[in-house]
């Protein structure tokens, strides 16, 4: 999974992208137009790849991962800059959007002072009005190439103008429906307002309490219907920089269960419909990310395309039974394994031996 973050400028992007990933990257106070992009990969924390491989003590062990990726700051009314940051988010399966919340005169505000739900409005905006100036681009090449002669794809010409409506409007496109075709004739704009969108809301150290807060995290979720997380960067950075013990004392201290990361992950991963599936054995012990609804035929062609092309059967356990169980051997022997199908959908926490001949 590749996460894209994105906000304004001096929201605090590059605080949540070090929370996110134990990185160090600078952050400054200043608007910046100009700087490399970040990268920084991170494993999904899961307690059962960790139970598993206590049980199975693997060559390797192998968590699912997500990928961040953190450039510059969205700036109003500036189509050209902002087209370079989007660009290089273009590929992203979901946006996290980081919405500052927090007071701090030492940091500019490019648009002279701290107004969240404006804040997003505005950077919501300006990636509706990025999509339209694609949409209206491809329209216009595509009508010049009917006068060329050339006929144009007219599946394609209607999802565009179905955009086109409801960009005009200044609505997301995550907010219209489209068919599978319609999707199919999309893909190659890489449109950014029809991916996932998960709201950050990056809070002053001292606003964390619930009744400091959770009416902000009411108001976004009413207005833009999405998932919204309010989290301290500063703090999580802090917390991202020490080791276990010292972590795990530090969240004490300000009454967190957690770091930030693992509660985004969950969060994103839900909001994606995103699950994961175990392969246990001594050479390794590791998970795989799904879609929710995916069958054990096309789960086969996550690990290999030859074993998903001489399927036969999946042999299939809980998690949980596998624990009661204490090992696979007692598992089989109280009947809890199952042969599946092809078609059986697989749940999230299944572990799974396929069977297969090439």
């Amino acid at each position: 999974m590749k996460i894209g973050i994105v906000g304004l400028a001096n929201s605090g992007k590059t605080t949540i992208f070090n929370a996110l990933t134990g990185q160090n990257m600078p952050t400054t106070i200043y608007y910046t137009t100009e700087a490399e992009p970040h990268l920084g990969i991170v494993k999904v924390p899961d307690e059962r790849v960790e139970r598993l491989a206590e049980i199975y003590r693997p060559r390797k062990t192998t968590f699912a991962t997500v990928e961040y990726l953190d450039y510059l700051g969205i700036t109003r009314g500036d189509m050209e800059q902002n087209r370079k940051v989007l660009d290089m988010i273009k590929d992203v399966d979901a946006i996290l959007h980081v919405v500052r919340a927090f007071e701090d005169e030492s940091v500019v505000h490019p648009l002279g002072n701290v107004d969240p739900l404006r804040d997003a409005e505005t950077l919501e905006l300006e990636l509706v009005l990025s999509d339209l100036d694609l949409v209206e681009k491809r329209l216009a090449r595509m009508e010049e190439a009917r006068k060329r002669g050339k006929r144009p794809d007219e599946a394609e010409k209607a999802a565009l103008l179905k955009c086109k409506k409801a960009l005009e409007e200044e609505k997301p496109l995550r907010e219209i429906t489209f068919t599978e075709g319609e999707t199919l004739a999309l893909r190659h704009l890489q449109l950014i307002s029809i991916k996932p969108e998960v709201v950050v809301l990056n809070l002053h150290e001292d606003d964390l309490a619930e009744e400091q807060h959770g009416e902000l995290i009411r108001t976004f979720r009413e207005r833009f219907n999405l998932p919204v997380i309010a989290l301290s960067g500063r703090i999580e950075m802090e917390i991202a920089q020490l080791d276990a013990t010292e972590a795990e004392e530090f969240l004490k201290g300000y009454g967190l269960q957690e770091p930030a990361m693992h509660r985004l992950i969950r969060l994103c991963y839900e909001h994606l419909g995103l699950i994961s599936f175990l392969t246990v054995g001594s050479d390794e012990v590791r998970a795989w990310t799904i879609r929710k609804g995916t069958t054990a035929h096309m789960a086969a062609g996550k690990i290999h395309s030859d074993i998903q092309r001489g399927f036969i059967r999946a042999e299939v356990i809980s998690y949980e039974d596998f624990i009661k169980a204490g090992s696979m051997a007692e598992a089989r022997e109280r009947g809890l394994l199952r042969l599946e199908g092809k078609d059986y959908i697989v749940q999230d926490g299944d572990i799974i031996n396929f069977r297969f001949n090439v």
